[in-house]
């Protein structure tokens, strides 16, 4: 009987603090994988605690919570993940298979390679349960490595918790970022090289360490762009590691910068794996992913032996993608992501200069073209999208998406950042649908003449930026220059003919704007800002 009352308590304690569910549902089985933790003190975000985990799934037969754990029974480290998802009820888990002794041991979860460290993500504010799950699906499908993903259903500590995606944390792996182990000792010659993983992202869960890029992003105030360390850990890495990852991204960022940036042998293609920036590109915007380029952006590079180049990826983190947003981007499918901050200008989080320096070389721009014409032509097709999205629907639809929005009551509700709320899990797969559609039907219009404002970065922060671009009616022009002194606008078409042109003479350097209110019949359009002798910025403009 004492054994008991302690349980109960250790369960109260638990629910109170981190799985406050808005009812209790009965649980009993499931056509999806049952994952089971029982804790003993409460989850926190950091240190990971310790917990056992059972997981139960006798596919293609139900599942039930009385079976024996036949997937996984063993020992788990567990924390509670995230950074603006932590604010939700429904917690997201970061789990560390462990053995008897603590230490980390890994396995195969559901069908998946095996590793230690796994996610337990908690869709709560995607209604549709699948966002994340499909955008790594379509990352896979481009012959990329992206997390592989299982649906299953969650009970802790005796408390059904919903729905759930089991994940593959990214990190270096020959089954996930297959980069060289690259251990302390090695600090010189081609040991040093690689591999690397790093990222850019918010600094939610101690990890600050990294480097800050010399070069500040269009529209920054005090902003900068920080690079955190992934792979070696932050508190593995050596002195001659981070100098020589801090170099090489350098380099490459000071080739983008220069003059002859778009060299073919010298320029930037010389540091980076083209291929991977452009299907990079492709994945932010066909999801119009509101975080993307500027959070949860990862990259890794490989030792020079393996080509050395530095890679775009794995792609992460889009429960606000797919119109999920209703923040600057208001959940519309037009309009590329890549112009978030010149429509969002109070966020914090910036977009390096890499992304519109690179479309300024029309090789690179061609390439992204024809890279959407073949993806389009066939895994990006929109039946096949929408067979994934289906499948999904159908598989949660049998019952568990109504257990998890009996355990949580969001649906017809708004739940931050919602754009569009739904009254039911159908309609909102329904509407993802859609979304899809509209945005394929709009990147197949843009996507093929896409040239995006073109920006000088030879003089420190000096820039001009025209957008919208494809525009409407009115565009706005944002420039910055470093000094006073008479600034010419300028806008002609594609005859050569001035169609606009002033003259602002400014007290002293800073950030301004001007507004073109066009009127212009449908063509293409050139625009120049310049100072004196000096070119502040220049390039196309599409009239829908």
């Amino acid at each position: 009987m004492k054994i008991i009352y302690v349980s109960i308590v250790c369960l109260v304690v638990s629910v109170q603090l981190f799985a406050q569910v808005d009812a209790v549902v009965p649980f009993t089985s499931s056509n999806l994988p049952i994952v089971v933790l029982k804790t003993t003190v409460p989850i926190v975000d950091d240190p990971k605690t310790t917990a056992s985990m059972g997981i139960i799934d006798n596919f293609p037969d139900r599942n039930n919570l009385s079976d024996p754990y036949n997937i996984y029974d063993g020992f788990v480290g567990i924390e509670i993940r995230g950074s603006s998802s932590q604010m939700f009820p429904k917690k997201q888990y970061g789990i560390e298979l462990r053995d008897a002794n603590g230490d980390g041991a890994a396995a195969s979860i559901l069908s998946m390679p095996e590793e230690e460290d796994w996610i337990l993500f908690a869709p709560y504010n995607d209604k549709s349960l699948m966002r994340d799950a499909l955008a790594y699906r379509m990352g896979r499908s481009l012959g990329r490595y992206a997390p592989r993903t299982r649906f299953c259903e969650l009970v802790l500590d005796d408390v059904y918790m919903g729905v759930y995606v089991v994940i593959e944390k990214i990190k270096r792996d020959k089954n996930r970022v297959d980069i060289n182990k690259l251990d302390p000792d090695e600090i010189s010659g081609g040991d040093v090289t690689g591999g690397y993983l790093f990222k850019i992202d918010k600094t939610t869960g101690g990890n600050e360490d990294g480097w800050t890029s010399a070069y500040k992003p269009p529209y920054a105030e005090n902003q900068e762009i920080q690079f955190l360390y992934e792979y070696p850990k932050s508190d593995e890495i050596v002195t001659e590691q981070k100098a020589y990852i801090k170099k090489y991204v350098s380099d490459f960022e000071s080739t983008l910068a220069g003059n002859n940036f778009a060299d073919p042998v010298t320029g930037y293609a010389k540091y980076i794996d083209v291929a991977s920036f452009v299907d990079y590109f492709i994945m932010q915007e066909i999801t119009k992913n509101v975080d993307g380029y500027r959070l949860s952006t990862f990259m890794y590079k490989q030792r020079d032996a393996d080509g050395g180049k530095l890679f775009m990826g794995p792609v992460w983190d889009f429960n606000l993608g797919f119109g999920n947003a209703d923040y600057c981007t208001d959940g519309n499918p037009e309009g590329f992501v890549l112009d978030f901050n010149s429509v969002c200008s109070g966020d914090y989080w910036l977009i390096p200069f890499w992304w519109r320096r690179l479309f300024q070389d029309e090789t690179f721009s061609d390439r992204v073209a024809a890279r959407w014409g073949e993806l389009r032509s066939g895994t990006f097709k929109e039946e096949n999208i929408n067979g994934y999205i289906d499948s999904v629907a159908s598989v949660l639809n049998v019952e568990a998406q109504e257990r998890n929005f009996k355990a949580w009551n969001v649906l017809n509700k708004y739940v931050w950042p919602n754009y569009y709320v739904g009254a039911t899990f159908q309609s909102e797969v329904s509407w993802l649908k859609s979304w899809v559609s509209e945005r394929l039907t709009w990147l197949d219009q843009h996507m093929p003449l896409l040239v995006t404002d073109v920006e000088q970065f030879s003089g420190g922060n000096e820039h001009a930026i025209a957008y919208p671009n494809p525009f409407t009616s009115n565009v706005v022009v944002d420039y910055a220059v470093q000094e006073g002194g008479v600034v010419n606008i300028s806008i002609s078409d594609g005859m050569g003919r001035s169609i606009e042109s002033v003259k602002i003479d400014h007290e002293s350097g800073g950030k301004y704007k001007y507004i073109w209110q066009s009127g212009a019949a449908g063509s293409i359009y050139y625009y120049s800002v310049k100072q004196g002798s000096k070119t502040i910025g220049e390039g196309k403009l599409f009239r829908k």
